[in-house]
């Protein structure tokens, strides 16, 4: 039997870490790299989203979540894993790693919450729990995320 904590996942690219903007700046950098995510230190070095490391920080210590990084690989880039895992070290320590999660399939996942900047395309859809739309007009940032989850508990 499962304890009382939520299980919480929570995606990485454009909600733990500003992967758009870094592809935004690197086509503009390079433009004859048509994807740029698919080079090599690429995700190991994207930015936090403003909130998300002081966010997922709290939820790690709280007694009513446990969370885990839910997130996709980057078929085109063969490092993507090893960096994300990575970029998850650096910011939230190596005990933390046990707790990443790379799946294409989201959906094949158990558990209460998903935060994610998509509603579908990765199995987001098919996520038997409740799934937080990041970016989203109702959940725009970390901030409004963080009150909801608290007034969940």
């Amino acid at each position: 039997i499962r304890g009382l904590k939520m299980i919480i996942y929570i995606d990485m690219d454009d909600v733990l870490c500003d992967y758009s903007k870094e592809k935004e700046a690197k086509l503009k950098q390079f433009p004859e790299i048509k994807f740029p995510q698919s080079q090599q230190g690429f995700f190991a070095n994207l930015t936090p989203i403003p909130d998300a490391i002081e966010s997922v920080k709290y939820l790690i210590e709280s007694d009513e979540f446990t969370p885990y990084i839910l997130t996709a690989p980057s078929i085109l880039n063969p490092h993507c894993y090893t960096e994300k895992r990575i970029w998850i070290e650096k910011y939230f320590g190596l005990d933390f790693v046990d707790r990443l999660i790379i799946s294409s399939n989201k959906g094949l996942v158990k558990g209460d919450l998903l935060i994610d900047d998509y509603s579908e395309g990765r199995g987001q859809e098919s996520f038997e729990g409740e799934l937080i739309h990041f970016g989203s007009e109702r959940f725009p940032d970390w901030k409004v995320v963080m009150v909801y989850l608290i007034n969940k508990t």
